[in-house]
């Protein structure tokens, strides 16, 4: 089982991406296993609003919630560095967040 977190503008598979990592509205995030979605869950990203740091909160947010691998448009030098710490994998997606999380699975996303 995986969790994955995508940047989302709204609250369900069917919304679209965010290709912002730090200052989405939400989170959607899905356990995988054997390349299916098994259930997920949509988190509101309190950093969206902050002045600084948005992106390293929203990252600390991913560790708090045990996400595995993000999937986004673009995530900044502080973000990226605290998601490689904490040993997240990173991707670049687009469209809804279900055919995201499709494209992860089916290996097609390219790793940022």
């Amino acid at each position: 089982m995986k969790k994955i977190a995508v940047s989302s503008q709204g609250q369900s598979l069917d919304d679209m991406l965010d290709p912002r990592f730090g200052r989405c509205p939400n989170f959607v995030i899905a356990e995988i296993d054997n390349g299916k979605i098994l259930n997920d869950k949509s988190i509101p990203n309190s950093s969206a609003g902050k002045g600084g740091g948005a992106g390293i909160s929203a990252a600390q947010l991913m560790g708090n919630e045990k996400v595995e691998v993000v999937i986004t448009g673009n995530v900044g030098p502080n973000a990226y560095q605290v998601l490689s710490t904490l040993g997240i994998e990173m991707y670049s997606g687009a469209g809804k967040v279900r055919d995201s999380i499709v494209d992860y699975i089916q290996g097609k996303l390219k790793r940022l």
